[in-house]
């Protein structure tokens, strides 16, 4: 019996995993290039310079307690928003989503109009008070508190895809056994989700490792600021590549410690047997206090990125007029330019994402562990680097490609394609291999295992995948300005232009075409996830009364 559990995976799956590992090679061999060009004795210089170490601490020290936060807020709202009885559930589970659209750098900005120490809005009302000046936001406490608000939603959308697939009859034994609530979560659940977890603040991390935009605006020095000055300022390319290195030198760091830390457990909890709804947990004299934290953690992650704006806009209108501000066909052309990109990034980024999760999950070995965490390296990635690196590629190999909306696409799928690939392998990680198993013993090629059993199983993590990949797609800055074709200009890249020519007003209403868009986007996911839940159980029921 143990001999028809073990198959070789099938050819297809292994030459789309390679195209990935390929994809991602290629930043790291230009980098690898460009550092040879650094001596040993001044590239020793560098990595032992005390700047340096100070940028080796921060990075390291916002990654962990961003990630620390997110857990904190993330396990919460996916608890209240899929298990319990919160009023307005479905309104709170897309508000605590929405984050996820909001542009690093517009984030930042808001954060300081709204607390910076003098002249925000929070100092303004404070005044009259004889509240002069605030406590300083720049550095660790800005850093960590956008990195935050704009990045657990990476974690909550992959607990609460966890969460979806746990089978209740789990709790019912436990609790049948004597176990009370509380040790059936940290006893039984929390161990369940832990994949969910894992992929989901791995996201995190490295999030923050390659962020720009948040650490920029807050003053604060890490690594991606570090290269970007190197680049913009010095023109020095080789010492950035060197630092780059050293950057994903941390990844390769994080991939191993969640690799060790990762329990070598089964956690399948669904199976083949008839799927019914979880009972509520009823929330009583808690409700009050559940609310305030939603409505808290909403505010600040996505009420406050819009007000910012919206005062932006209103003042705007107020000093030159609507003509002079709101051009309706240009913010529509830029609009669909962003969907275009995000979308096109969505749908490949997943298709690539699904082998690779596919192998490491179903057919673990030594070459798919190395493909699923080389996969990881270019989210940890600057896009500056990764922009740079395909500049490079381009311009001297492949010309004809050079600034295409191919190549701008091939950019996305490096920087985001592991987003997809731990919501997809966390899902898989609860659909039982006998599912499968039986499949083939009734005839069914691997081909048609895949597409008839384990996509519709695992569709709830594709779907939250391309969500994923299109929200952080459309908001890429760095990738965009260097590979966009000429005259391709997007939301993202017309938001960073009117912000540097300080024409807020202007930035204000690209900013709330593109936070329109993302919760349409929400919107639509969810409710194909659900539509395709009931679907696949209407399915099973079939399945049975035939049977």
């Amino acid at each position: 019996m143990r001999g028809k559990k073990t198959y070789r995976p099938p050819l297809f799956l292994m030459g789309a995993a390679g195209l990935t590992a390929v994809a991602i090679a290629l930043p790291l061999t230009y980098l690898v290039i460009r550092t040879s060009g650094v001596g040993a004795e001044q590239l020793l210089t560098l990595l032992l310079r005390p700047r340096t170490l100070t940028v080796l601490l921060n990075s390291i020290g916002v990654a962990v307690a961003s990630t620390l936060f997110s857990i904190a807020i993330a396990v919460p709202l996916a608890f209240l928003t899929v298990r319990t009885d919160l009023p307005w559930r479905r309104f709170w589970l897309i508000a605590t989503t929405l984050p996820l659209a909001v542009p690093d750098y517009v984030g930042g900005f808001a954060l300081i109009a709204a607390f910076g120490p003098k002249g925000s809005l929070l100092q303004l009302w404070l005044e009259p008070l004889g509240v002069q000046e605030l406590p300083e936001i720049y550095g660790w406490t800005g850093a960590i508190l956008g990195l935050t608000l704009f990045s657990y939603p990476y974690l909550l959308l992959s607990i609460q895809a966890g969460w979806q697939g746990i089978d209740p009859t789990i709790e019912e034994v436990a609790r049948s056994l004597g176990y009370s609530q509380r040790e059936t979560f940290f006893r039984i659940i929390l161990p369940i989700l832990r994949p969910s977890i894992m992929a989901g603040g791995l996201l995190v991390a490295l999030n923050a490792l390659q962020d720009f935009g948040t650490t920029s605006v807050m003053r604060f020095d890490t690594f991606t600021r570090m290269i970007f000055v190197q680049y913009r300022y010095t023109f020095d390319r080789n010492q950035a590549a060197a630092l780059a290195l050293i950057l994903v030198s941390l990844v390769l760091s994080l991939l191993w410690l969640e690799y060790k830390c990762r329990s070598q457990a089964t956690y399948y909890s669904r199976s083949d047997k008839s799927y019914r709804p979880p009972k509520l947990v009823r929330l009583g004299v808690w409700k009050v206090p559940a609310i305030l934290f939603c409505f808290i953690v909403a505010s600040l992650g996505i009420l406050l990125p819009i007000t910012v704006p919206v005062f932006w806009l209103l003042r705007g209108l107020t000093s030159t007029g609507v003509d002079d501000i709101i051009s309706l066909p240009k913010l529509m052309q830029l609009a669909w330019h962003s969907m275009v990109a995000a979308g096109l990034a969505a749908i490949v980024a997943t298709l690539f994402a699904l082998p690779v999760a596919i192998l490491s999950v179903r057919f673990p070995s030594r070459i798919s562990s190395a493909i699923e965490r080389c996969s990881y390296i270019g989210f940890g990635l600057p896009g500056i680097v990764v922009a740079l690196s395909l500049v490079f590629w381009g311009a001297n190999y492949l010309p004809w490609l050079y600034q295409t909306l191919p190549m701008l696409v091939f950019a996305y799928l490096v920087l985001f394609v592991s987003q997809s690939i731990g919501t997809v392998r966390s899902s898989l990680l609860q659909v039982h291999p006998q599912i499968e198993e039986s499949a083939r013993s009734l005839g069914r090629s691997s081909w048609q295992t895949l597409t008839e059993v384990t996509l519709p199983l695992v569709c709830p993590g594709i779907l939250g995948g391309a969500a994923l990949v299109f929200l952080t797609a459309i908001k890429e800055l760095p990738a965009t300005l260097l590979l966009a074709p000429i005259g391709f200009n997007t939301l993202a890249t017309h938001i960073w232009k009117a912000t540097e020519s300080v024409s807020y007003s202007d930035a204000a209403s690209g900013a709330l075409v593109m936070l329109v868009i993302s919760m349409s986007c929400t919107l639509l996911v969810l409710s194909q996830s659900r539509y395709k839940t009931l679907t696949l159980e209407a399915r099973r029921s079939l399945q049975r009364e035939a049977d």
